[in-house]
């Protein structure tokens, strides 16, 4: 039996890593970035329109993942003009490519789209985006949910997975302080939301475009946590609890650093989900267990 055939742009990240080791068994994959170190990927900017329209055509897919994302909120605020062009304008330009090829689009958006004024989110909820970040992720939102044929868009909350090398969040900003021997740790506690586990979003995507089920889902871990929470199980998991200290702060103490307006909650419930009975994500503690237990195992 033929293989059917999975564009995946924007693939050198913690979420392409996962897209790519769930799906290349059973699909005929093309993995593209601007990031090209892995030897899966073959270098593309998604902002080079033409560039992009023809490496998918030449490929001819079935389906085209659209991955490619600025999501350093500082960089976004300080960036604009780039931000929009990268997060917003290129979704538009992937969804006409997925439409002249008749084909469904999946695009990756954000808890980050909401205020925080609520504590907890589905997909009934209206986004009120605060940042340039959260605007050019809802926008391409938007986009896509207006115009095209057929789309599977996916919230994420907290993302984690992709190991020292590709993790670029909470995660392993926390473990890469624990590496460096620090002994206190600075972690705010006026901030509340859901982890999403990169392995358990691939594996989810991969049933909701095996059942056909189109359209815009919340895709995060279940159970709900802050940052600080998140830091103290990763102390216990490591065993390092009574080694290193957690010094509470709020989200001032950071301004400096991470100047970027973050809603105080990212809280997500998979609503739509739950109601397929196609909901397959597991609880975030077992799935950061696993993933320091599997990634990180020498690490520290």
């Amino acid at each position: 039996m033929t293989k059917k055939k999975i564009y995946i742009s924007g693939c050198g990240g913690m979420l392409g890593d996962a897209f790519y080791n769930t799906f290349k068994n059973e699909f005929e994959l093309k993995c593209t970035d601007i990031n090209d170190e892995e030897d899966w990927i073959s270098f593309l900017d998604i902002n080079k329109f033409e560039d992009y329209k023809k490496d998918v055509f030449s490929f001819y897919p079935n389906y085209l993942f659209h991955l490619g994302a600025y999501t350093d909120l500082e960089f976004c605020e300080l960036n604009p003009e780039k931000t929009y062009i990268t997060n917003t304008k290129s979704v538009e330009k992937a969804t006409q490519i997925a439409n002249q090829l008749n084909i469904p689009i999946l695009y990756i958006s954000t808890a980050g789209i909401f205020d925080g004024k609520k504590q907890i989110y589905d997909e009934s909820d209206t986004p009120n985006p605060l940042g340039h970040y959260a605007k050019s992720k809802y926008f391409g939102e938007l986009y896509v949910q207006k115009n095209a044929n057929k789309f599977i868009i996916c919230r994420a909350g907290w993302m984690m997975g992709g190991g020292p090398k590709k993790d670029k969040k909470f995660v392993n900003k926390i473990l890469k302080q624990i590496k460096s021997g620090l002994n206190s740790l600075n972690v705010v506690n006026d901030k509340i939301g859901t982890p999403t586990y990169t392995i358990d979003f691939a594996k989810n995507v991969k049933k909701i475009l095996e059942l056909e089920y189109w359209g815009l889902y919340n895709l995060v871990c279940e159970g709900f946590t802050s940052r600080i929470e998140v830091c103290r199980y990763i102390l216990d998991h490591l065993k390092l609890s009574s080694k290193i200290n957690i010094n509470e702060v709020n989200t001032s103490f950071f301004k400096d650093e991470y100047f970027a307006i973050r809603p105080d909650s990212e809280q997500l419930i998979n609503k739509k989900l739950n109601q397929k009975s196609i909901n397959f994500m597991r609880d975030w503690k077992l799935c950061l267990s696993e993933y320091l237990d599997k990634d990180f195992k020498d690490y520290i």
